[in-house]
């Protein structure tokens, strides 16, 4: 498969500029009930599949309810962190992705276990990369910064600190060392 490039958009800016690239799909972070139907239909019109981020719809409620409402809208589908908001809108027929954020390696075995259950068609793992923002943090805010959770390798390590980390927090005691 091919690797994709999806918009990820919040501002009417943003969605203008998505609708004139290359992508063939966005993710809408900042639908409400007033400019979704509008978003649907411009996104159409360009070619575009719409998938709105539930858990931050305004207005749209996060019931079976809302979830007809964005079918009768025409949106491709929708995003969530909810299982049951998945489950749900799968059962409706919109095309589903579940967002996840990782922060340990435990979180990581209840993505797993989430996934199998409610079967979104996706999955969205964040943070997707790491080492690149240390170095932004550390030169924007002036803090040190401490690369922890999901860091399994020697190599993952490295790259934490090429990437400027001043420390990695690890669970794995074979790491409890210097390198």
């Amino acid at each position: 498969m091919e690797a994709k490039i999806i918009a990820a958009v919040r501002t009417e800016e943003e969605f203008s500029d998505a609708l004139l690239s290359d992508v063939e799909t966005i993710f809408f972070l900042a639908p409400t009930i007033f400019n979704t139907a509008a978003a649907v239909e411009r996104a159409h019109q360009n070619g575009k599949r719409l998938l709105l981020h539930m858990d931050l719809a305004e207005g749209i409620g996060r019931d079976k309810l809302g979830l007809r409402l964005v079918k009768n809208m025409h949106a491709d589908g929708i995003i969530s962190t909810r299982a049951g908001m998945i489950k749900m809108a799968k059962e409706m027929g919109l095309y589903t992705v579940q967002r996840f954020f990782l922060v340990d390696s435990h979180s990581v075995d209840t993505v797993i276990e989430t996934v199998k259950s409610a079967k979104p068609d996706m999955a969205e793992i964040m943070p997707g990369v790491v080492p690149k923002v240390i170095a932004r943090i550390r030169k924007e805010t002036g803090v040190a910064v401490i690369c922890g959770g999901l860091i399994e390798t020697k190599e993952e390590i490295k790259e934490a600190f090429c990437g400027g980390a001043a420390a990695v927090s690890i669970g794995k005691k074979e790491f409890w060392r210097e390198l």
